[in-house]
Formats: structure tokens, sequence, C-alpha cells
């Protein structure tokens, strides 16, 4: 199992503070009138309390009740407005937060999308769908409960301080004389939720990982009897996944209640001084109610300070990793300016070395031509770089040395998305999405018609299949086309790929999955799709490519034997060898 963790230690990182507020930018007014509203609002927190005490002392005191009513007044109007403050904040914050990391999602969905295909070799997918869902959620609370409200408490925390120095420094300082024990247990508390965070966030990408990959490989877990123990493991990581939030529970099931019980002294001590006072008429009653409500204002700013500090600190973790996600290098670079367009089909190695990690190269100074409309096959056992030939002409890969020529233009001189264009691809496992049919073939490109899609089915030999279903073109295929044959679904694969009239046809191992019966009728659609067209076919079952212009038998990323199928068998070498060990195999069965 994976593990996450992140690097950042401080709570005040403000190189990632900087990078998360950048995103707000767009948004700036919006952003400082909301700082403004929330400094407005901590200004206003010790308005009430004053007034209660000037009522208390100059009205009620003496008797003054005609004027209890103008003050009641005054009092609900800053109670309105200071409800009126607290709305807008809270409607506000949460409405910037919410828009700025829908902002973060689709930036960073953008990225994923064009991250080469190795990155997500070595990167856990669940990893990838906590990035994007989880840890930009976090960051809402950012926007909501971060430096703003930050500011707003530690403003309000002053002021409060200041009017109680004014209206009483003796039992100010009573109330002071409990901060240091308010602070210390604030620090301790901010210290275990911080470390708690990252564990729960540790856990929750281990648990989305581990759901993900056993509900994709589902089939292996129940061939294989593992249901007991990939169960015993999901137990494990789930009571991980509790037990670190429990962490979290009872640092803050112990620091609130701590923090009340630091209130209720410094309140009581206040309540037996402020009383002293008054009997001897040192002290009025609305001083002392006015302090009540002081105190309240006073510890809650402090209470909350460790709270949107844990926030900070959670937004600063999670930006992290995002940053991390936007800032990786792992992509390939669409720095050609070339468009394929009018392309005819010429496709050269020359000299191509690869390796996904060097210095094991899977690909070792391969060189071979492959004129307009001529066929191609590659075969080799498994591991032997059939497949990374492919990766290579889409460059979904890199090669470390030597040139890939189409049309005799060096293929990074291309724009990607123009080549890939002009370049079909029919996978052994083929992938349908949870959508209709006809979604699945035309994948949301407009120019691709409803008569193309009809047209194209019909050429490949599947269009009476689809029309059967209920909905037709509109009927919706589970999660991975479980709903359809193998062969069914790559016939559908093949309506994908010969829809978009590419210059160029890849299949790889296109029938290596299939039944005899499906074989005859994806053959045929085969030789539609690659009528006119250069094909590269990588071959598992030798009779399928006795046509080919041209036979590449590799072994170990090396290209061992060339020529056609008849010039192979009379070479009585590794082909031949191959083609003997398959037709055995047929005999027997």
């Amino acid at each position: 199992m994976s593990n996450v963790k992140s690097n950042s230690g401080k709570i005040m990182d403000w190189r990632i503070i900087r990078r998360l507020y950048g995103f707000a930018k767009p948004y700036k007014t919006q952003f400082w009138f909301l700082v403004f509203l929330i400094l407005c609002q901590a200004g206003a927190s010790p308005m009430i309390p004053l007034l209660i005490r000037y009522t208390l002392d100059h009205y009620v005191s003496f008797a003054y009740y005609q004027d209890l009513i103008r003050m009641f007044a005054i009092m609900m109007g800053v109670l309105l407005m200071q409800t009126g403050l607290q709305f807008s904040t809270s409607y506000l914050a949460g409405q910037l937060g919410q828009t700025v990391i829908k902002d973060i999602r689709v930036i960073l969905f953008d990225k994923i999308l064009k991250l080469k295909l190795a990155f997500f070799d070595h990167t856990p997918i669940g990893r990838l769908v906590t990035r994007t869902v989880s840890d930009i959620e976090t960051l809402n609370d950012v926007f909501s409960e971060g430096l703003a409200s930050i500011a707003g408490d530690i403003l309000q925390l002053f002021l409060i301080i200041i009017v109680m120095f004014v209206t009483d420094w003796k039992l100010t300082l009573i109330i002071l004389a409990t901060v240091p024990f308010m602070l210390v247990s604030t620090y301790i508390f901010k210290e275990h939720i911080k470390k708690s965070f990252n564990e729960v966030r540790l856990a929750v990408a281990n648990l989305n990982t581990f759901v993900q990959e056993h509900i994709t490989g589902m089939l292996i877990v129940q061939l294989f009897h593992a249901e007991k123990r990939e169960y015993d493991k999901f137990v494990q990581i789930n009571k991980e996944h509790r037990d670190a939030n429990i962490k979290g529970i009872l640092a803050y099931s112990i620091y609130f209640p701590v923090a009340d019980v630091i209130s209720a002294v410094g309140t009581g001590v206040v309540v037996w001084a402020a009383s002293t006072f008054i009997l001897k008429e040192q002290q009025s009653v609305g001083t002392l109610t006015a302090f009540l409500m002081f105190i309240n204002l006073f510890y809650r700013p402090i209470r909350m300070l460790a709270d949107r500090f844990n926030t900070l600190q959670m937004g600063i973790v999670s930006t992290e990793r995002i940053i991390d996600l936007l800032d990786s290098e792992d992509y390939i670079l669409n720095n050609g300016t070339v468009l394929a367009e009018d392309l005819n089909g010429n496709v050269e190695f020359k000299h191509v070395k690869f390796a996904y990690k060097e210095p094991e190269f899977v690909i070792k100074g391969i060189d071979f031509e492959l004129k307009k409309g001529k066929t191609l096959a590659i075969v080799g056992a498994t591991g032997a770089g059939k497949s990374s030939v492919i990766g290579l002409l889409n460059r979904f890969y890199e090669p470390q040395f030597g040139e890939i020529l189409v049309d005799g233009v060096e293929i990074k001189q291309y724009d990607i998305h123009s080549l890939r264009k002009n370049i079909s691809v029919v996978l052994q496992d083929v992938f349908l999405f949870s959508s209709s049919i006809a979604y699945n073939i035309h994948l949301g490109d407009s120019s691709i018609t409803q008569e193309m899609i009809e047209k194209s089915a019909k050429a490949v030999g599947i269009h009476d299949f689809i029309m059967s279903l209920p909905g037709a073109y509109s009927y919706e295929v589970m999660e991975r086309g479980s709903t359809l044959s193998v062969g069914q679904r790559q016939l559908i694969s093949f309506v994908r790929a010969l829809v978009r009239n590419p210059k160029i046809i890849v299949l790889d191992e296109a029938t290596s999955s299939v039944d005899s019966e499906s074989e005859l009728m994806i053959q045929k659609a085969i030789s539609t799709l690659l009528k006119g067209r250069t094909s590269i076919v990588i071959a598992h079952r030798l009779s399928t490519i006795k046509n080919a212009d041209q036979i590449l038998v590799m072994d170990k990323g090396e290209i061992k034997e060339r020529g056609t199928h008849d010039e192979l068998l009379l070479k009585k070498g590794l082909y031949a060898q191959l083609h003997e060990l398959q037709f055995s195999k047929q005999l027997i069965a």
C-alpha cells in the first residue's frame, strides 16, 4: 500500500499560501470585499456590550425608562447590522470557496489529461481521486475560515482587549492572567490535530486506492478465492482510517472542555472581583454585565484561532499535494507546429531506443520503414517490446534515442493532437465508458454525425446487432462494457476507429481474446478497417498476419527477423518456430 506524506511541517508556509490564494486572483474584488466585511464584523463585536453597559449605568440605574425604548431600538439596529455582516461573510466566503475550488479542480483535471502514460504506470488511481476530490474539497474551508477569518479574529481580540482596558483595567488583568493557560492548551491542541490530520489524509488516500483497485480487479479476487484475505486487508485499512479520525476527535473532545473550564474560571474570578468592587461602590453593575459579555468575545477568538490554524494547516497540506501534481513535469510537451493534414501515412523508425526506466531499455535500436497503404505486422513473445512501439508512435512515451518519422517529418514537429487524430488504435482490452454506444463511438466529438456512426457500423458488420438492442445506439453499456461480449466490444472499438477515417491504423492484439466464431467476424471487420490505410498489426495469432506486406519478429527489444510470411517460414528461424508451435497447439486442440 502506497503511503502519502506531506513535507510541510509549517503552519504558515507562505510559499504555498501565496500559491493557494493565487487561485483567487480572478476574484480579487470579491476576496477583498470579503476581507473588508470580516474586519467590519470584528470591529462591530464590542458594540453590544458597551451599549448594554451604558444603558444599565445611565438609564436603568436612574430609572429613565422613557429612554430605554430608544436604546433598545439602537441595540436592535446594531444586532441587525451584525447579523447582516455575519450572513454576508458566511455566504460570500462559501461562494468564493466553491468557485475557486471549482476552478482548481478543472485546472487539475486538465493537467491529469496531459500527463504521460508513464505517470499513471507508477501512480495509484485512488491517489489521483483523492487529489481531485477530497484534497480540493478541503480548500473550501481555507477560503471560508482561512487567513481572512484569522485576521478578523485577531483584530477582534485586540479590540476587545483595548475596550476592556479602557472600561476597567483591573478586571482586564484578571482575564489576561488566564491567557497563558489558554495559549498552552491551544498550542498542544494544534500540534495534535495537525498530526491527526496528516494521518487522516494518508488513511483516506490508502482507502481510496485500495477500494478502487479491488473493485476494478474483482474478477481476479474472486477467481483466486482471495475474498477473505482482501476483506481482512480492507478491515485493517479501514481500522487505520477510523483510528486516525478518532485521534482528531479526541483532541477536540479534550481541548474545548479545557478551554471552557479556563473560560469559566476566568469568568468566576471576574464575577467575584467585580461583585467586591460593586459592594464597595467602586464598580457599576453595567460594567460587570459588559465584562461578562467581553469574556465570551475575548475567549471565542482564542478558541477559534486554534481551529482556524488547523483548517489553514489542512489547506496547506492539501495545497502542497495539489501543487506537486500541477507542477509535475511528467507530461509530453506539445511544441510541434506542423498540422498532420492530408497525411500519406508513411512511417519510419530510425535507430530508436527506449526505456521506461533507464538503463533498462525495452526497445534497443530498431529500424523499419512502412510505406503508405502497406501493412506491417509485429510478432514476438510477451515482453519483446511490441506494444512499446505503438506507444512511441502515438507519443505516449518519448524515445531516449533515435527518430520516428511520419511522412518524413519527425513526430515531435507535429501538433500532438493533430497527429493522434490521424492514428487510430484498437487495443486488445477494449475500454467502454458507462454511457451510450453512440457516445463510446464519437466520444463527444461533435464533428462525428449519427449518419457517419451508422455507416461505419454497417461497414464493420455490427449495425444490425446494435439496432437489436433496447434503444439501439442510445443503449447504455455498463462500466467497461460488461453487458457486451468481448467480440461485441471489439467490433465497437473498430467502429470507433473507422469513423474517424484515420490515415494510420494500429491493431494491438485485437483478436487474441476472442473465440473462433467472433474471430471470423472480426477478421472481416479488420479487412474493412485496414483497406487503403497504412497499418501496424501486433499479432498473437500468426494466422491473422499471413497477408502482411512485412513482418517483424522481435525478441527482447530487438528485431531478430523481417520479411513476408512465406519468406520467414523458409528461413526456419524464430518465426518458423513460433508458427510451428502455434500450429501444433491447434492440432492438439
